[in-house]
């Protein structure tokens, strides 16, 4: 498994929590993203954000990457993308 980390920063407090709220209730993950799940972490407080995509494969990844990177940022206010990460998910530990 593999996992995309974008992190956000900038962003204002209301427009995180709105994004945050308007993305817990998607079914799935975007058209062209084939994501086996998510993580959306915020501080709203402190204007950022991370988004975790995983992916089963690193084909997949790349896929998800090229759709995610072509995207608009989600709403007015999110701040913007500073970095983007990729990792070789070494352990899935969920209760």
């Amino acid at each position: 498994m593999y996992a995309r980390v974008a992190r956000w920063e900038g962003g204002e407090a209301d427009a995180i929590r709105r994004s945050a709220e308007r993305i817990g209730s998607e079914t799935g993950p975007p058209e062209g993203v084939p994501a086996k799940g998510f993580l959306l972490l915020i501080d709203p407080e402190g204007g950022r954000g991370l988004a975790i995509g995983l992916f089963e494969t690193e084909d997949d990844l790349r896929q998800g990457d090229e759709t995610l990177n072509a995207m608009n940022p989600p709403g007015e206010g999110m701040g913007r993308r500073a970095s983007v990460e990729k990792y070789e998910v070494a352990a899935d530990l969920r209760v």
